[in-house]
């Protein structure tokens, strides 16, 4: 009986060393964790160059806005250099431009330039420019003296029977004539695309352009012409 006594005892005094101690309520300030802020994140290199091409394409549009401005303000300079004169006493020049080739060939464009100046351009819209036998170019006044005129044409091959393999060809002719024009005067050029050569040349060597040229005063008094060949100073052109 001592010894249960004792040991119940024994028991009571260790028992509450043992029970852990109630811990108090935890201090807010000690235990509330700082809000985190966010860092901006370093560029990565994918964006880097992303920016830098950006840039070069802005700068590249930039320089070819200012490149086409500059050529626009060269063309109307010349325009008005050229085509121009006093009605009183300057030249005239009237250009047409004539059709004489075979059905092995359409007629798909023409441009015309006049001292370097564009003046006519066109492409052919359901045979609105085939079918034309001869329609004019240009006319007006220019000013007295030298001048040039150029000519791109350009061909399809249409192609039948044994010259079914024309057909898709393209033919391109590139020609320039000098004139001179005269004060009160008109000079009429007519450009001709025909075939040269004859049917013994082969078909991609035919297409070519030729110069009929005709100066006469305006009051339509014939004048006659400062050379015999007026044709001969013509440049072919050649296909291409």
């Amino acid at each position: 009986m001592v010894r249960y006594l004792w040991m119940a005892a024994l028991c009571w005094v260790v028992l509450p060393s043992a029970v852990p101690a109630a811990e108090g309520p935890a201090d807010p300030a000690a235990t509330a964790e700082e809000p985190a802020v966010a860092e901006p994140a370093p560029p990565t290199p994918s964006q880097d160059k992303t920016d830098l091409k950006v840039k070069a394409l802005e700068e590249q549009v930039s320089d070819l806005k200012e490149k086409i401005f500059r050529t626009k303000a060269r063309l109307l300079n010349l325009q008005e250099m050229v085509i121009g004169g006093d009605i009183s006493t300057g030249a005239k020049a009237v250009l047409l431009h004539r059709n004489e080739m075979g059905s092995s060939f359409y007629l798909e464009s023409v441009a015309y330039a006049l001292d370097g100046a564009p003046i006519y351009t066109k492409v052919d819209v359901d045979g609105d420019l085939e079918k034309r036998e001869e329609f004019e170019i240009f006319n007006g006044r220019v000013a007295p003296g030298d001048h040039q005129v150029s000519v791109q044409l350009v061909y399809r091959g249409h192609g039948y029977g044994l010259f079914s393999y024309l057909e898709g060809y393209k033919f391109r002719v590139q020609s320039s004539n000098a004139f001179t024009a005269e004060p009160g005067k008109v000079t009429t050029i007519r450009v001709v695309g025909y075939e040269k050569g004859g049917v013994t040349a082969e078909l991609k060597d035919r297409p070519a352009v030729r110069y009929d040229v005709d100066v006469q005063r305006e009051e339509g008094q014939a004048e006659p012409q400062p050379d015999a060949g007026a044709k001969g100073r013509a440049k072919e052109g050649k296909a291409k």
